[in-house]
């Protein structure tokens, strides 16, 4: 994903930081905005896996931190669930004005609260999906039942939250307990996925029960299975993620389809700072590249070599495919095998060069089907014509340039 780092004011006038995540070709099919939990901030990596996940499908993301949190101007202690769901409209006017409106909301926890409060006031949303949220935001005053005596006699109180303290005082209280959600709920009018772990431990299943029972149709409940309320185990991020981009791609017009059809670019590669994960996208297409962890890679993908063999592979089952078809010859399916290694020329009979290394492919034919000799003996010498073979063995000229 490709990220720009903005500012945008809230109704206040106090500059909120955010993060603007893109799919690697820059052309959105759609645009979506993630809130993120009570006192977290835009740079949790469970978040950036979703985003990764929404990029993936052509759905650019707006990330932001909420007033008095991590970059964002303001005071914390002056903040509360009404303002964190003004932050979020000013968010969605932003990209409304410099951008596009966005289509899609995504809120964790006390954020999942907020864009389903949001909803109602960003018309352009068709689709919102909660991640731990609880059914009511007084649930995070079990997160202050310390401090609450103390903050109720004095006004205010300064209370420790994920090792960070934070002052909190009354009106945050108040605010939360006039802040009722369940006529928002029922009056949502998008469709509607709920995520949540049975296992939550800081925001029980039954918040989710609650809000999906409220809730009209069209909705959706996927159970997190083994997640923490953090999704602090990237399996848990990243399955998420993939769930709400598959999702949404419903209420927004297929991601894929679209993309395909606006993208004209050739192929487009990136590499970010995750290892050697890399994105590629052609016609919309999109695929990931990767090294072995031994080597220092993810494994997230194919190697480049790989990818190079998959290439060939399928260009010459293509090619066998076309060839048999035109003939009208009963070949049903084709299977090719590859294998990529270097050797040292001096091992390889067969190569001219006699110095260094060489680059060595094996390729193994199974053709399906009741083939006569002749045929499979002509289809076999077809496999030598495809396109991608021609190049491998003739002189090629990569045309260079820097983009600035």
């Amino acid at each position: 994903m490709q990220s720009r780092r903005i500012r945008f004011p809230n109704s206040s006038g106090e500059n909120l930081a955010a993060r603007l995540d893109f799919p690697i070709d820059k052309t959105p099919v759609a645009f979506a905005l993630f809130a993120h939990c009570f006192t977290c901030s835009k740079s949790l990596k469970a978040v950036g896996n979703i985003i990764r996940a929404l990029n993936e499908r052509g759905i650019a993301v707006l990330r932001f931190d909420f007033t008095g949190l991590g970059e964002s101007e303001g005071e914390f202690a002056d903040t509360n669930f009404s303002s964190n769901v003004e932050d979020l409209v000013s968010a969605a006017d932003y990209l409304a004005g410099k951008y596009e409106a966005p289509k899609l909301l995504i809120g964790h926890s006390l954020g999942g609260a907020a864009v389903l409060k949001a909803a109602s006031k960003i018309p352009s949303a068709a689709a919102v999906a909660t991640l731990g949220a609880p059914s009511e935001p007084t649930h995070v005053k079990r997160l202050l039942s310390g401090a609450i005596e103390a903050i109720e006699t004095t006004g205010e109180a300064e209370v420790t939250l994920a090792g960070r303290p934070f002052k909190i005082k009354k009106q945050f209280l108040d605010d939360l307990t006039a802040s009722r959600m369940d006529d928002t709920i029922r009056s949502l009018g998008r469709a509607l996925l709920v995520l949540h772990s049975p296992i939550d431990q800081i925001v029980g299943v039954d918040n989710a029960q609650r809000i999906f029972k409220a809730a009209r149709h069209p909705k959706s409940f996927v159970s997190l299975d083994g997640a923490d309320h953090l999704l602090g185990k990237e399996v848990d991020s990243c399955y998420a993620g993939d769930v709400i981009a598959s999702w949404a791609a419903k209420y927004l017009g297929d991601a894929r389809v679209a993309d395909r059809e606006a993208t004209d670019e050739g192929v487009v590669v990136w590499t970010g700072r995750d290892k050697y994960r890399t994105e590629i996208i052609s016609r919309g297409h999109r695929l990931i590249a990767d090294e072995p962890v031994q080597v220092g890679g993810t494994d997230q993908g194919t190697t480049p070599y790989e990818l190079l063999l998959a290439g060939l592979g399928a260009c010459t089952s293509i090619t066998l495919r076309m060839y048999a078809d035109r003939k009208g010859w009963p070949l049903e399916s084709i299977t090719v095998r590859l294998n990529h290694k270097k050797v040292h020329a001096a091992d390889c009979e067969e190569c001219e060069t006699g110095m260094g290394k060489i680059d060595v492919i094996t390729l193994e034919l199974e053709l399906s089907g009741p083939l006569d000799e002749e045929q499979r003996g002509r289809l076999i010498g077809i496999a030598d014509r495809c396109p991608v073979h021609r190049t491998l063995h003739s002189e090629v000229i990569v045309r260079k340039s820097v983009k600035d």
